[in-house]
This record gives structure tokens, sequence and C-alpha cells, in this order.
């Protein structure tokens, strides 16, 4: 039975996990004795269940996944048409939303972007709540098995940074398949999940029992459990402060963070980096540097302008500004958007506004290559960070020769043209985003933030980086077309798609 399932096309593999994954809202809804959003579950797990094995006959003969367009097509697929599936049950069981809005929802769970357009949490039934975070923990899931299956091969999803031939069009058939060890692509994709998939539930699981001893309530400690493994910052109660999350809540949150900063820390023999340390690193390393500039410099502008509005300083207050904008900035960083309960003492400390333009930076440069993090990724600034302290070297000291080796070597040149090509890439879409929201009435400003939190897979952004908050429920249904739009782009990365269309992906 298992090897049958492993021969089926990926994209099925998918609809029948998000089909059993409904009877978990649907148990939850029965604890409460919620029966009409129980069976409403349910029924959707008969309902898809049944759709997935019928398609699951006819295409279990089906070699499509055996080359890399296969795959990237179901990937795209999985973005863009389950989340039609996860919307089905969520408009059903709520009853009083739209089905726009209940598929917008899903779109950008799934992307793991956390966007809502519910602006009071208390609309939402507490199993909608938990379906919103067990889609975005799903989506997270998948973007770790795929990044190593089938992004790592292609050279594509941060890893062509390293990679000896680095651009999209090199992408190939042989290429893809050129491991002895994974013979097919299917292989490949079940050997690795069963390698991820332990990690990532043990992980969860561990921040859950750990949250929820540490004094937070079992249903709210699981779903922000999911959102900090997948970066959605999804919360049934508005975010930690509402939660009544304490420091030391905070703190072991902030620990989880880092798996959205590199790899290696999840993944080291997987991705063939055993004898890498953490740090050495060089994602750990600028992230870490980015952390501890930022809060230095908001630390730094808030210090002298307390300066000069007071006589004397409150130690506790000062721990906590600095406490909160450590934690805020991080969650900025690996894209997850949680905001410090005392993040508020580190903007209303000297009374300047809040720093949201840092926020939308760090949000745009995002976490590590092949974590649930969105954003440039971090590999590819240390890449163009690299290229210039070479220039700049090579200013002063115009004949001298640069040492490191030739990985060294080849992350400060090519590496660091495809950093910077992707980069370029992100910025065009970003304004093609901008321009679609502005076509619609939406103003200079909110078009800018709304573009970038949703191409970085930001969705809290939008509540911190402006003036005042923006609600996605006052968007235009058009608006929201093309930022669910923005989001698929954000999380495939605009290369994936790229790839799509090189010739050497339709070679044999």
């Amino acid at each position: 039975m298992l090897g049958w399932v492993r021969n089926l096309p990926f994209f099925i593999v998918l609809m029948g996990f998000g089909s059993i994954a409904m009877l978990v809202p649907s148990a939850h809804a029965l604890s409460l004795n919620d029966f009409n959003t129980m069976r409403v579950f349910f029924y959707g797990f008969l309902l898809f269940g049944m759709l997935t094995g019928i398609l699951a006959l006819a295409t279990s003969e089906s070699d499509s996944d055996g080359i890399a367009r296969g795959q990237l097509f179901s990937l795209l697929a999985a973005f863009t048409i389950l989340p039609i599936m996860f919307a089905i049950p969520f408009f059903e069981a709520q009853r009083d939303i739209r089905l726009l809005d209940a598929w917008f929802e899903m779109v950008s769970s799934f992307t793991t972007t956390g966007a809502t357009v519910f602006d009071d949490p208390s609309v939402l039934k507490p199993a909608m709540h938990l379906w919103r975070g067990l889609v975005a923990w799903m989506g997270g899931l998948l973007i770790w098995i795929t990044a190593i299956a089938i992004f790592a091969p292609l050279n594509l999803g941060g890893f062509e940074v390293k990679a000896e031939t680095g651009s999209a069009a090199n992408v190939t058939a042989r290429h893809y398949t050129q491991t002895p060890k994974y013979r097919s692509s299917n292989d490949r994709l079940s050997r690795y999940a069963s390698a991820l998939i332990p990690i990532y539930f043990g992980l969860t699981f561990l921040l859950w029992v750990g949250l929820t001893a540490i004094g937070e309530a079992p249903y709210v400690a699981l779903i922000h459990a999911m959102s900090v493994l997948s970066t959605s910052g999804i919360s049934a109660v508005g975010g930690l402060a509402h939660a009544g999350s304490g420091f030391f809540v905070e703190l072991l949150i902030f620990a989880f963070f880092f798996f959205a900063i590199s790899r290696l820390t999840f993944g080291k023999r997987l991705f063939g980096e055993s004898d890498g340390r953490l740090r050495r690193d060089p994602e750990i390393q600028i992230g870490v540097a980015l952390i501890v500039a930022t809060t230095l410099l908001l630390f730094g502008l808030h210090f002298f302008g307390a300066t000069a509005e007071s006589d004397g300083f409150n130690l506790i207050e000062i721990g906590q500004a600095v406490w909160g904008a450590v934690f805020t900035i991080t969650s900025f960083l690996t894209t997850t958007g949680f905001e410090s309960q005392y993040w508020d003492s580190t903007t209303d400390w000297s009374g300047l506004k809040a720093p949201g333009l840092v926020l939308m930076g760090l949000a745009l440069i995002g976490g590590g290559v092949a974590t649930t993090a969105g954003g440039v990724k971090l590999l590819r600034i240390f890449a163009l960070y690299q290229h210039s302290r070479r220039e700049m070297g090579r200013l002063v000291y115009p004949s001298s020769v640069a040492g490191g080796g030739i990985a060294a070597r080849h992350l400060r040149t090519h590496g660091a043209m495809i950093a910077w090509t992707f980069f370029m890439l992100f910025a065009l879409s970003i304004g093609g985003v901008m321009i679609a929201l502005s076509l619609i009435d939406v103003p200079f400003e909110t078009s800018m933030v709304l573009a970038v939190s949703a191409l970085s897979t930001t969705g809290p952004l939008a509540q911190v980086a402006g003036e005042v908050p923006i609600a996605f429920s006052t968007i235009p249904d058009l608006g929201k077309f093309v930022l669910a739009g923005a989001m698929v782009l954000g999380r495939l990365e605009t290369l994936a798609i790229i790839a799509l269309f090189s010739a050497d992906i339709w070679r044999n």
C-alpha cells in the first residue's frame, strides 16, 4: 500500500494529506459540542477523500512527476488549487463569511503568510482558528520537504548561490536525477519526507508542551507552536500580547525562531553538511549580526531620545525595551510577525514613532534557505555582502588575490551575480504588485506595505509597518486576488516560476 501511494503524483498525495487533516478540526469541534462544525469538516474529509481516491486510481500509472517540470507544476498547483479545497469547509462551517474571504484566508495560511481579513479574532469559531494554524503548519512542512527534494537538485530556492551552475536556465532532468541514491523524484520526496516529518512534528510538540507548561492555554499554545514552526504568525487571540504571555513564553519562542534562520539547525546531515558548525554558518552569522545591529540602532535612537526628555532611566524599562526590540526584530527577520508584549516599551520609551520601515526591511531580507521563512533569504544577502567586501578591498589593493578557496570565490562572483539577479526580480515584483494595487485605488503607501507583506510572506507586517494598521478586510476584491497571487509568487520564488519556462526543463 505504501509503495502504491509513493508512486502517485505528488499533487494527489498532498490532496490526500489535506483531506485527512480535516479530521483534526472536526475532532476539536466535537470536543466543544460544536456539532455543525464537526459535521462540515467530517463531510469535507469524506468528500475530498473520495475525490482523492478517484484521482489516485486514474493517475496511478502516470509518470509526469519523474521529471523536473512535473514536480514544479505539482508544487505550483498545490499552492493555487489546494487552498480552494481548504476553503470550502472553512466557508461552510462559518457561514457568515464570503467564499472569497475564505479562499484568501486559506491562500494566506498555506503560503505561511498569516494575513487575515478577520480583524476581530472572536468572529471565528475555535475550530476555524485551529484550521488556519493547521493549514499554515502543513504549508511549512511542505516547504521543508520540497526545498531539499525539489529546489536543491534544481539549484533553486537559494541553493543556486552556492551551486556550480546556479542559473535557472541550467535546470535539467539529468541534474535532477543524477544522485544514484534517489533514482526517481518520488523516491527522493518520500525519503526526505520520512526524515523531516518526525523532526517537524517533534519540534512542534516540544514547543507546544513548553508553552503549555509555562502558562498558555493548550489550545492557544498549539496554534502558536504551529505558527512559530511555519513562520505564519497566526494566533487565535490576536497575538502574544493578547494571550497573556510572559517573558518566558517569548524566550522559548525566540529560541525556536532560529529554525527559520538556518537549515543546519534541523538538517545538517540531510543537506550534506554534517561537519558544518552553526557558529560558522554564514546564515547564522549574518542573521545574528542583523539582529544585534538593528537592536543597537533602535536602542541607540531611543536612548538618546529618552536622554533628551528625561533625567534618569529605569533599568527595568530599559531591559523591557531591549528585549522587545530583540524579539520583534528576530520575529520579523524570520517573517513570523509576532510582536513582543514589550514592543510598546521599545517604541514608547523615548516617544519616537514605531520603526515600521526597519521591520519592513527585515521582512524583505527574510530567513534562511530551505526554511519556512520567506523574503530574499540570508544566504543571498551574505553573497552580496562578500562581493561588496571584496570590491572594497580591491579599491585599496587593486592587485590583491582573494583567498577562501574555490567555494568562497564562486560565492563572491557567480553566487553574488545570481543573488543580485534574484534581488532585482524581487524588487520588480514589488513594483508590479504596487502598480496593480494602485490601479484599483489602493493608496501608494498602503500598496507598498501590502506588496512587501505578501511577497515576503509576512502578513502581520501590515499591522505595524504603516502609520496606522492596515486591515486586509478593507482591500477591494480584485486587490485580494492580486495579493493572493503575490503570496504564491513569494512562497515559490520568482526563479522557480522562470524555471518552468526554461527550454532545458522541457528537453528529455
